[in-house]
C-alpha cells in the first residue's frame, strides 16, 4: 500500500490524467445509456419526412435559417426552444427530426426535447451541411433581389 501512495505522490500528473479519462469514459457510458435521442442520416430523415405526422425542426438562428433551409422545416432557434416547447405539445408522441448547421446544436436540442417528454426525437447527423453537400439533397435558398 505504501508503494501505491509513493507512486501517486511521485506521478501525480499521470494519476490526475487517469482520473480525468476515467471520469470522461464513465460519463460517455451513462450518456449512451440514458440518451433517448436517435442519430439519423439525412437519407433516413427523408424517409421519415414522408410520414405526414413528422415535424422537422431547424434549431439554427434566424439569419442562418434564411440563407438556406429545408422546405418542410420549422425554424425554432435553440436559444428560444425552451419558450417554444408548449407550441410542440401536439407532437409529444409523433416523430420529431432536429437539424442545425453541423449537428452540434441539434444534439443539445434533442436532449432538451427528450427531457421535456417527447418520445420520438431524431437528430440528423451532419446537419444542413451534410444534407446539402454530402448527400446533395435540396434546400431552399434565399432570394437575392437584383437592383
Amino acid at each position: 500500500m505504501d508503494r501505491y501512495i509513493e507512486f501517486i505522490l511521485n506521478h501525480y500528473i499521470l494519476v490526475l490524467a487517469l482520473a480525468v479519462v476515467t471520469y470522461l469514459l464513465i460519463q460517455e457510458v451513462f450518456d449512451g445509456v440514458f440518451n433517448k435521442t436517435n442519430a439519423i442520416s439525412p437519407l433516413l430523415a427523408v424517409a421519415k419526412m414522408n410520414n405526414s405526422e413528422t415535424l422537422l425542426i431547424d434549431v439554427r438562428e434566424a439569419p442562418e435559417f434564411v440563407v438556406s433551409y429545408i422546405e418542410q422545416s420549422t425554424n425554432m432557434p435553440l436559444s428560444k426552444l425552451p419558450e417554444l416547447l408548449p407550441s410542440l405539445a401536439d407532437h409529444k408522441n409523433k416523430p420529431l427530426l432536429v437539424i442545425c448547421q453541423n449537428g452540434t446544436r441539434s444534439a443539445s436540442a434533442g436532449k432538451l426535447l427528450t427531457k421535456a417528454g417527447f418520445e420520438q426525437v431524431f437528430v440528423i447527423t451532419g446537419g444542413v451541411t451534410a444534407w446539402e453537400n454530402d448527400y446533395k439533397l435540396p434546400v431552399k435558398l434565399a432570394n437575392k433581389k437584383k437592383i
